[in-house]
């Protein structure tokens, strides 16, 4: 049975799959608050990870808890996880050890773009706000982030591939996503601040293969 270009978008949209996407000049919206409402990404990953690196940007009017990037292994809800506390700080968790980069606030919510770099090694956390490297933290060094992830963008996941709290749900806009499995340096973060690409991802914005779950809708980015 030979199906209609116009029929297989359908069934796509009906699936929620969108599979590999260019995703240059599109954002995702999260239009309200949700237990469900999240962005699967679908990575296969093939050995555990002692370096990682994960960039996105976001505009949220928030001003509870919300969570932007989770990756959950078996052993570890939080084996790496992107959350923001409140207004001024942002939570990077580790193997469900949490470190802690104050900001400063901002009166009037705008975009923020965010890198987050990890090294096993020596368990340096380096964090970049708007292309701009805040005071390196640390926290589990020797550590190995498993490669057996679920990963989900704006929802924080307290059991392997669930467990959403609609209080620790995104609201608003979030584009941009890369990964990387390694440290990434102030130069590939002004790249990226350039919409550039950096090499050798493990997934991109440009090639995005994900997953939409409930209410979160892709659309074009505001100019």
């Amino acid at each position: 049975m030979v199906l209609l270009p116009s029929l297989l978008v359908i069934l796509a949209c009906l699936s929620g799959s969108f599979g590999q996407e260019d995703l240059q000049k599109k954002v995702f919206v999260f239009p309200a608050t949700s237990p469900k409402a999240a962005v699967r990404l679908n990575v296969n990953l093939q050995q555990p990870l002692t370096k990682l690196s994960v960039c996105l940007k976001h505009h949220c009017p928030l001003l509870r808890p919300y969570s932007l990037f989770s990756y959950a292994t078996q052993a570890h809800d939080n084996a790496f996880l992107i959350f923001k506390e409140d207004h001024s700080v942002y939570s990077v968790s580790i193997g469900n050890s949490d470190v802690l980069f104050k900001i400063p606030r901002q009166v009037i919510p705008s975009w923020e773009h965010i890198c987050v770099s990890w090294n096993s090694r020596n368990g340096l956390i380096y964090f970049w706000l708007n292309g701009v490297l805040l005071p390196r933290l640390g926290t589990k060094r020797g550590y190995k982030i498993s490669h057996q992830a679920s990963i989900f963008l704006g929802q924080d996941q307290d059991t392997f591939g669930g467990g959403f709290q609609a209080s620790q749900s995104f609201v608003g806009d979030m584009a941009e996503v890369n990964m990387w499995p390694r440290m990434l340096t102030s130069d590939d973060v002004r790249l990226l601040m350039k919409d550039d690409t950096v090499p050798d991802p493990l997934f991109s914005w440009s090639s995005f293969n994900y997953t939409i779950q409930d209410y979160v809708v892709l659309t074009e980015e505001v100019p």
